[in-house]
């Protein structure tokens, strides 16, 4: 699996849901993209991964 364009190694079959709560990242601060396509946050619980998907996982900051 690629994710933010380096290739990792992780144990599927896992969710969205599940990858972004083993990074320790806040569900309600990430934008994650799947394969190019943004994946809601109403299915990310659903949303399973494979091997060979292309992740983006977009961290908002906040800062002044």
């Amino acid at each position: 699996m690629i994710i933010n364009g380096k290739e990792e190694h992780i144990a599927t079959p896992i969710t969205v849901a599940e990858l972004i709560e083993q990074r320790g990242l806040r569900a309600e601060r990430v934008t994650v993209e799947l394969n190019g396509e943004i994946v809601p946050r109403a299915l990310r619980a659903q949303t399973r991964l494979k091997g060979t998907d292309t992740l983006e996982i977009v961290t908002f900051v906040q800062g002044g």
